[in-house]
């Protein structure tokens, strides 16, 4: 079985590209911090190269960016090349099938639609509609509550 499952900060901007047939494609770099340190008490960094293909190469290019904290599933691959010097070269990456956004809001860019907003649109009454809950509104004491703030940066999603 030959399954990877990463989850780092990207080290710079995806790199989108598309092929001669049309396929878009994308790579970019994670970088994952090691769980052990060295004698010196360091932790020391992997970067992994990955490449992702078609709707979600677009979307990682658009919504992500330097530093965008990402989980990638995919498979271990690598390949072999001629370099100019004449040399073979051996690269090897993860090809990604699986791209979830982990940055909070506050990471992420403007451009990126919000889930919660789209839901609230989404249950606003239509024009000429009466509102549901107008009645309760009115009708309801909520003198008796208290205030709660909360940090958007606090929320686990």
């Amino acid at each position: 079985m030959n399954k990877v499952i990463l989850v780092g900060r990207l080290t710079k901007d995806p790199e989108l590209k598309t092929t001669q047939s049309g396929l878009a494609v994308a790579r970019f770099t994670i970088a994952i911090s090691q769980n052990f340190t060295n004698r010196n008490g360091e932790r020391g960094t992997d970067f992994i190269n990955c490449v992702v293909w078609e709707k979600q190469a677009s979307n990682i290019a658009k919504y992500c960016h330097k530093g965008s904290l990402v989980s990638a599933e995919g498979r271990l691959t690598n390949r072999s090349y001629d370099a100019p010097d004449g040399t073979k070269r051996y690269e090897t990456y993860v090809v990604v099938e699986r791209v979830q956004f982990l940055s909070s809001k506050s990471e992420s860019t403007p451009s990126m639609p919000d889930p919660e907003y789209a839901l609230y649109k989404s249950q606003e009454p239509k024009e000429n509609e009466p509102d549901k809950f107008e009645e309760f509104s009115k009708e309801a004491d909520l003198s008796g509550l208290n205030e709660v703030t909360l940090n958007p940066d606090d929320l686990p999603f």
